[in-house]
């Protein structure tokens, strides 16, 4: 079944009409064929997800980071390049065509190349993979000779009329008037980039135990050269790198009855760690969703996020977001007015259904590679130390995905992501005071930690956070605050031992 039948499927099935804030428990995963558990399915999953108390080996399977769809480590730069460990013959060719339109460098119209122009007119990158480089982890700007290319500014406004009475506490943005939702510092021929990203830092030191010293740096972001005029005066900005692809559509089958059952945004259970779900608003669906995707948790699939990357960085207009002229708002009037790709070949769109398809598929199906060292003694200490530290409060190590017609590879796995998929309060010094659904301007989805010990490898770089601050886990440690205050204090003061065992077991994973 393709995801166009399964949206109309599930549509006709589910279709409500809401007229009051929707409760965070009244959420369906109206994106998934799901194949409901029984009784003894959800005892046998809640004793398997149970967190372990025996760090003297390793636990079963946990070498398995993606359960079946997990992908062997290799020592490349393509470790997270491969398909799902459980896909198919017949579904790796899908996987591959996919491959070839994440990779696929689009270009302007008019052009000869109809199946390729669209780009922009404003636009970050020309590929999905640009950004993604090996489908890893992007960084900021090296100093004043490196672009921005694997990070963007994302851009809002207050704006009272874009509130969704649907969704409980949502805080109502809108784009900035000029330069619309995020900052394109590239533009086609004949349209001047939106703005220069320049990223400065300044350097503080921070004492560790036994006498240790760890130094973080604090970003300044400033928009050089602004193409369109001035900035609205209200406009509040958030500098993103882009996320690692692996796992993706694993972290989309967990079920939202899971993730919101983590939910404690009273702190009923006084530990100081109160996780919110993000509620988004669906375009598919046209009624509020869980989000998942995103450093905020602002997009609710893997269908939407990669149909946002694609009209937002690329300016590639698909039936989810029609505009040819991508991001550009109505005082960018010459973008507006410019040749588009948008043919009745593409579903009136730059990129076809189809096309969009086949990249969320290969985006879903990115594999997740093993773990290395589960059994290593300083390994099995760090995670003894992850666990007594507290970090499993935001950094659930295990989910079971749902069980799933026609979704093989991501059906009723056991996995191991290190998330809780919720938003939690970093406090000020990580703060951006963007805020996106739900989100305030100081919380973040807790991001998943599966393959965060490749980073060197495939990224060519140990840059770690939402805006690549960090240049090491420990640095990455050492950021957090609000609800992690006091686990990053233990971190601080326990032995340093500890600590280093703390950090090998995160590059185990």
């Amino acid at each position: 079944m393709t995801h166009e039948q399964i949206v109309r499927k599930l549509c006709l099935i589910s279709a409500v009409f809401l007229t009051s804030p929707l409760r965070a428990a009244d959420l369906q995963d109206l994106h998934l064929p799901v194949v409901p558990r029984t009784e003894s399915e959800r005892a046998r999953i809640a004793a398997i997800v149970a967190p372990t108390h025996d760090f003297t080996t390793a636990e079963k399977f946990e070498a398995n980071s993606g359960g079946a769809a997990t992908v062997r480590p290799t020592k490349t730069a393509d470790a997270f390049s491969q398909p799902s460990g459980n896909i198919s013959f017949e579904r790796e060719l899908d996987f591959k065509v996919g491959n070839g339109l994440f990779r696929k460098l689009w270009v302007s119209s008019p052009s000869s190349t109809l199946a390729s122009d669209g780009l922009g007119p404003l636009y970050n990158a020309r590929s999905c993979q640009r950004c993604h480089l090996k489908d890893g982890r992007g960084h900021p700007p090296e100093g004043p000779d490196d672009t921005a290319v694997s990070m963007l500014v994302r851009l809002s406004v207050p704006d009272e009329s874009r509130a969704i009475a649907e969704i409980d506490a949502y805080i109502a943005t809108g784009p900035d008037p000029t330069y619309g939702g995020q900052v394109q510092d590239f533009g086609v021929a004949g349209h001047p980039a939106e703005a220069r990203i320049i990223v400065s830092y300044s350097e503080a030191s921070i004492a560790l135990s036994e006498g240790e010293f760890a130094s973080l740096r604090t970003p300044a972001y400033e928009l050089a050269d602004l193409g369109y005029g001035p900035l609205d005066p209200q406009v509040m900005l958030s500098a993103r790198v882009a996320p690692q692809m692996i796992g993706l559509g694993l972290l989309d089958a967990i079920p939202a009855s899971d993730i919101l059952a983590l939910a404690d945004p009273d702190d009923r259970d006084g530990d100081g760690i109160s996780g919110r779900p993000n509620i988004v608003w669906s375009t598919v669906y046209d009624q509020p969703m869980l989000g998942r995707f995103g450093v905020k948790a602002g997009q609710p699939s893997v269908w939407e996020q990669s149909a946002g990357a694609f009209h937002g960085d690329i300016g590639i207009s698909s039936s989810l977001h029609p505009q040819g002229y991508g991001d550009c708002t109505e005082a960018q009037v010459l973008c507006r007015a410019a040749p588009d790709g948008n043919t009745p070949d593409h579903d009136n769109s730059e990129i076809s259904d189809v096309g969009l398809e086949l990249v969320s598929f290969y985006s879903a199906n990115l594999g997740v590679p093993g773990r290395r060292d589960v059994d290593d003694k300083q390994v099995l200490r760090g995670k003894q130390v992850f666990y007594e530290t507290g970090c499993t409060a935001c950094h659930t190590p295990k989910h079971v995905t749902h069980r799933l017609d026609d979704q093989p590879e991501q059906s009723f796995q056991l996995i191991w992501p290190y998330t809780d998929m919720l938003l939690h309060d970093m406090g000020p010094g990580l703060a951006d005071n963007r805020p996106e659904a739900r989100a305030t301007g100081q919380e973040w989805r807790t991001p998943p930690l599966w393959g965060i010990g490749l980073t060197q490898q495939v990224s060519g770089h140990s840059y770690f956070l939402h805006d690549g601050r960090a240049r090491s886990l420990l640095e990455a440690i050492l950021w957090h605050g609000g609800e992690a205050e006091a686990a990053k204090t233990r971190v601080i003061e326990m032995p340093k031992a500890d600590r280093a065992a703390l950090v090998r077991f995160l590059e185990s994973l």
